[in-house]
């Protein structure tokens, strides 16, 4: 619309004030879009790993933070990957069948965190997308779509187990995270959900860019299946055919910014503009908490952080209360108003949506005046553009005309070290004759509602934080039968507690995947294992027994110290790598490849169970096995620091036990200890620096 208009008379140019108002709030002209909710995405992967071992006083509280209504957050849907054995982005998260003959709904974390979402807001909307698959579903291709009718009936089988198990209602399913959708399939699958009792089950496409629209367009069976076109990392705008099909537009998967205040802005820009310049009716963030190790990929690229499940201590991050400024004063099924009569732009740069409740009775509009430098997200590229300070003029028209003051909640995120002022209710703005001006400065966010909820929730202090606790060790018999690990993050591969067929083990990990699955990683991930600890370890004592299975057997296993890679990159980690294999050979190696082996000899391997140790301090390695001194060994001095990690040298099983990790002034003592037995070399520990 024109705020300031330039009349000519006689060849100068008088500048004005419009006559009309600056935002007008209008239904005389009827309504745009059906608000479809804003909502946080779990996975993609293990993004909300380390959430689940938080004492339950502290986990209670950030749940509530996020799901909660009038609380924090107050999301409004929960998106969560349907776990396929692959790596996703900061780990893999494990399928409900790693193999075509076995179905376990005790995997994985995302089945606990829904009934957690659905305990505080049983209106919360859930939405679930796969981004890898177990190999088998490619019937011996690489590809999840050699049989479509296999891929549904997997898929469906997820949808049931939710059902089935956790008394859950997934209200939209997803084809395939940011890869090639598969027309055929998408049939089969709705076919597949209606034979089985999901008709309401919807079907959002394709979760990556815009392409499915054009095939919409053409194919008019495939239009009535596909209930909302999916596009992620938008970039606020909508392709023309995106806008054509008529069909609902999500930004199905956004933000993933560093949630820190130049976040907060990304968060509050986006979901205003995607539908003031895309139309998108629903913006998800990814992630929904950032709760994986520190260095593992898009660090802290979550609506709030929660990293430290031994301390207690996670962080509240604005980008919560921007998601409040509309959340806590919407709901699903409310509808925006018509561009230029409650959705737009404002005079001098920002944005600003009305949106109205179904019976029309009550009315929300969100403002944000956020500057480009203190709003740029993490992809795609943001234009240039300017936001100045401005005093604008609201007037209300139609069914809007005779209220009388709206409430105020203001947010004004700040630069300059000072804290940022955030979900602070004001006093009432009031209205006469339909009319209020407002004063706006920059990086601000107001809510002007009728509506008297809104609560800015707020619980003590949490714990302070506090490094990874060492010793640590884990024998693994306080889990649940299927139940990963707590704080072993798979990068490849899955773990999973079982019983030991050794009496004197009782309960065990076991590395559960048999043969690649279907990547989503560009690279192929063929060496299985997992990180634990803190990446800045530079010393360190790690030590884990093992048993290989002579049926489904991997070919050898490791422990490792300074691990310095993890997510799709995980096959170029380096660290120090000591692998023992069944036939009788140990290697130590600079990188998880075994491109760079430091040292090699021969075992006294039998079967049964067996412990590798290892110990690294500055540019010294020592390895034990079953106890017995074997190695000591200069190492290079990069990388000088990571994490600890178990694994296996391919995929196949293999069962460990007895995780230990220690400083390195204990595993000095234990090697020492170690070395008095059979030493196979000499041991040279270096001296203390000061």
């Amino acid at each position: 619309m024109t705020f300031v208009a330039y009349i000519a008379v006689s060849y100068q140019v008088l500048l004005i004030k419009q006559s009309t108002a600056d935002i007008i709030i209008d239904d005389s002209l009827g309504y745009g879009r059906d608000f479809d909710g804003i909502g946080g995405l779990s996975g993609g992967g293990a993004t909300s790993k380390l959430l689940v071992n938080y004492p339950q006083e502290q986990r209670d509280q950030i749940l509530d933070f996020l799901f909660k209504p009038n609380f924090g957050a107050s999301l409004q849907i929960l998106k969560v990957e349907i776990g396929g054995d692959a790596q996703s982005t900061d780990g893999t998260e494990a399928s409900h069948m790693h193999n075509s003959w076995e179905e376990n709904y005790a995997r994985g974390y995302e089945w606990w965190l829904m009934v957690e979402a659905k305990k505080r807001n049983p209106n919360i909307k859930l939405y679930a997308l796969p981004w890898g698959f177990p190999g088998w579903i490619g019937q011996g291709t690489r590809s999840p779509y050699a049989n479509p009718g296999v891929l549904a009936d997997y898929i469906v089988r997820w949808i049931n187990g939710a059902r089935v198990h956790y008394n859950l209602t997934i209200d939209y399913i997803g084809i395939w995270n940011e890869k090639q959708y598969d027309i055929t399939y998408i049939k089969s699958l709705r076919s597949v959900l209606d034979q089985r009792g999901f008709q309401d089950v919807l079907i959002i496409a394709a979760d990556e860019k815009w392409e499915i629209s054009a095939d919409i367009k053409k194919d008019t069976d495939l239009a009535k299946i596909v209930h909302a076109v999916g596009c992620h990392y938008p970039g606020t705008l909508s392709s023309n055919d995106a806008v054509s099909t008529g069909k609902k537009l999500w930004a199905s998967e956004d933000y993933s910014t560093f949630n820190d205040e130049i976040g907060a802005g990304c968060w509050a820009r986006i979901l205003n503009q995607n539908y003031v310049n895309g139309l998108m009716t629903s913006t998800i963030s990814w992630n929904l908490i950032a709760s994986y190790y520190e260095d593992l990929p898009y660090y802290r690229d979550g609506l709030m952080t929660a990293v430290q499940p031994w301390s207690g201590n996670y962080v509240v991050q604005s980008p919560i209360w921007v998601t409040a400024h509309t959340t806590q004063f919407t709901s699903i099924g409310w509808k925006y108003l018509t561009h230029g009569n409650g959705v737009g732009k404002l005079p001098k740069g920002g944005s600003y949506v009305a949106l109205v409740s179904p019976a029309g009775s009550d009315l929300t509009v969100v403002i944000e005046t956020m500057t480009h430098d203190h709003s740029i997200c993490i992809r795609p590229a943001l234009p240039k553009y300017t936001v100045k300070a401005q005093n604008v003029t609201i007037t209300l028209k139609n069914h809007f005309v005779n209220i009388t003051h709206m409430n105020v909640w203001f947010s004004k995120l700040s630069f300059n070290g000072t804290p940022s002022t955030v979900f602070i209710k004001q006093n009432p703005l009031v209205f006469v004759s339909g009319q209020a001006n407002l004063s706006l400065g920059l990086d601000e966010m107001i809510t002007l509602t009728t509506l008297s909820e809104g609560v800015k929730g707020s619980y003590p202090p949490p714990p302070s934080s506090k490094p990874f606790p060492l010793p640590y060790k884990d024998n693994f018999e306080g889990y649940s039968l299927s139940e990963e690990p707590f704080m072993l993050a798979p990068q490849i591969g899955t773990l999973e507690v079982v019983k030991s067929q050794n009496t004197s083990h009782g309960q065990v990990v076991r590395q559960m995947v048999l043969h690649a699955p279907l990547k989503w990683c560009p690279i192929t991930l063929s060496f299985p294992y997992a990180v634990i600890g803190d990446h800045n370890w530079r010393n360190l004592f790690i030590e884990i027994d093992f048993e290989i299975p002579d049926v489904n057997a991997t070919d050898g296993v490791f422990v490792a110290a300074r691990v310095n890679e993890g997510g799709c990159e995980a096959f170029i980690a380096h660290g120090i790598y000591f692998f023992a294999f069944p036939d009788a050979r140990y290697i130590v190696a600079n990188d998880l490849a075994r491109t760079k082996v430091l040292s090699q000899g021969s075992l006294p391997y039998g079967k049964g169970w067996h412990t590798l140790s290892l110990l690294v301090q500055e540019q010294k390695a020592v390895g034990a096995y079953d106890k017995k001194g074997l190695f000591s060994i200069d190492i290079p001095t990069i990388p000088q620091s990571g994490f600890g990690a178990v694994g296996t040298d391919n995929f196949g099983l293999a069962d460990f036990d007895n995780l230990y990790i220690a400083t390195h002034e204990e595993g000095r003592a234990k090697m020492k200890n170690y070395f008095r037995h059979h030493v196979s070399q000499s041991l040279y520990f270096i001296h203390e620096q000061n």
